[in-house]
């Protein structure tokens, strides 16, 4: 495949335009282009993999995302790397684990040196843009030709001008990061409020008034990201550029709420993640192929027709893409580091189990700190108080927890029975057992007690116990 001379790339690096407030912009100039596939990459901000029509939520209003997996795939085995904003966002960009990155542990910038894979777009003559929430740290903004941060309330204000301003000369990637649906909630930011009676409360929530209005809320978030979507989506047909333009939508972690968010379980890890593409892939396929976060990065450069730097440890998965029954992965790794709170847990999931490793079992099960100082978790703590929480919906607050646990996902979809101890599973859980030690082996993943970061908030109150960073 063409590419821009390895010295026009080098020129336009070091003739990096102007900063200005609020957004960086590196003009790349190149000597001829040639037509490669545009790249759109959509990222909500703390949205489980089933909370949209697509997935078949039956009341939570996502035409355009339904629209996505109408004329695209959607994949229902595809899991993050980790249940933590900017960890997670690191690994889909470096194509790394998130301990490998440089920046495991939530608001850590990531280093300079980590290879992004808009590096490799950019001295492929692409031009490459960012616009919404900027969670990486300012060394990764040079990674890009724009980064433009912001666009309240929902982060996606920049989008559609992002695109519409783009050079129309040069095949494009844009990264498209919404807040929504990120705490905290505001009643009614959109036309046609949710209500109580739309919410489908998770078996390990109680089912009250506060917890349906909190969910409510939530749902209203994820509508807003989804009309968001649409407008891009619509600008996109008005440039007529959609038919060579593949469109990736994920979610960075799960829901908000105790025992989702920062957990290695579904709620936690799995993802939405429909990618439309024609011509490559044909409309209303589903695949149950396991792919993981870490493979985006491979994948879109493959399809760029760019080779992967050496440094990626994700796989390439462009086979499932013509072939939904293709195997991509025979499992996928997730961990979970400090989030607000001190933690060590890693995981692996294949189609059917998951395998998780808890390394400090004495700590609970506590959600982040945004979480924690929710009216979800804080009626939770009363209604535990009272007696009134069933076993399930305490585990959030018992210790010890147990130090390994396996699930069979198929039977039991939330994870609420442990059969590690089970010896009809011994196979099973010494299968997962190898393969977890194998992978920590091959990149370089260890349990270290003395350098973890210590809790930054109340594990009740979610208040501040030092002068933390935030919150993401």
């Amino acid at each position: 495949m063409p590419r821009v001379p390895a010295l026009v790339a080098c020129l336009a690096g070091l003739l990096a335009g102007s900063v200005a407030a609020g957004q960086i912009q590196r003009p790349v100039q190149a000597e001829e282009m040639v037509k490669h596939p545009n790249f759109i990459v959509f990222v909500a901000d703390d949205m489980a993999w089933n909370d949209c029509g697509a997935y078949g939520h039956p009341h939570i209003r996502t035409p355009n995302l339904d629209r996505l997996a109408r004329e695209g795939m959607r994949f229902d085995r595809a899991f993050l790397t980790t249940s933590s904003c900017s960890p997670s966002r690191a690994s889909v960009l470096t194509g790394r684990y998130p301990h490998a990155t440089g920046a495991p542990e939530l608001h850590m910038p990531l280093p300079l040196e980590q290879r992004m894979l808009t590096e490799s777009l950019r001295e492929a003559g692409y031009y490459t843009a960012a616009a919404g929430k900027w969670h990486l740290g300012s060394p990764a903004k040079v990674k890009f030709n724009l980064v433009r941060e912001g666009g309240p309330p929902s982060g996606a204000d920049f989008w559609v001008p992002t695109l519409r301003e783009r050079p129309k000369d040069r095949p494009f990637f844009l990264w498209l990061a919404a807040i929504d649906p990120h705490r905290p909630y505001r009643q009614a930011p959109v036309a046609r409020p949710h209500a109580n009676t739309d919410v489908l409360v998770p078996p390990f929530l109680p089912d009250t008034d506060v917890v349906r209005q909190d969910l409510a809320d939530y749902y209203d978030e994820i509508s807003r990201f989804d009309t968001n979507v649409g407008l891009v989506l619509k600008e996109l047909d008005a440039q007529r550029a959609a038919r060579d333009t593949f469109v990736l939508f994920l979610s960075d972690n799960g829901r908000p709420f105790p025992r989702c968010k920062t957990t290695l379980y579904d709620d936690g890890i799995r993802t939405p993640f429909i990618i439309r593409f024609p011509g490559r892939v044909k409309p209303k396929t589903v695949t149950r192929s396991v792919v993981s976060s870490v493979d985006i990065a491979p994948t879109v450069l493959e399809l760029a027709g760019v080779k992967s730097p050496p440094a990626f440890q994700g796989h390439s998965f462009t086979q499932v893409l013509t072939n939904p029954k293709a195997k991509a992965r025979e499992y996928a790794y997730a961990e979970h580091n400090w989030h607000d709170y001190r933690a060590f847990e890693r995981a692996v999931r294949s189609s059917r189990y998951t395998y998780i490793r808890n390394w400090l079992p004495e700590l609970p099960g506590t959600p982040p700190a945004d979480a924690v100082s929710s009216p979800t978790f804080q009626q939770m703590r009363t209604l535990r108080d009272q007696g009134k929480l069933n076993e399930v919906q305490r585990g959030c607050f018992t210790t010890p927890r147990a130090p390994e646990e396996l699930y069979d996902v198929e039977k039991d979809p939330h994870s609420f029975h442990n059969l590690a101890t089970d010896p009809k599973h011994r196979e099973v859980l010494e299968r997962m057992r190898k393969a977890l030690a194998d992978w920590q082996q091959e990149t370089g993943d260890q349990f270290d007690r003395e350098k973890l970061t210590p809790d930054r908030f109340d594990r009740e109150s979610g208040a501040s116990l030092t002068k933390a960073k935030g919150k993401g």
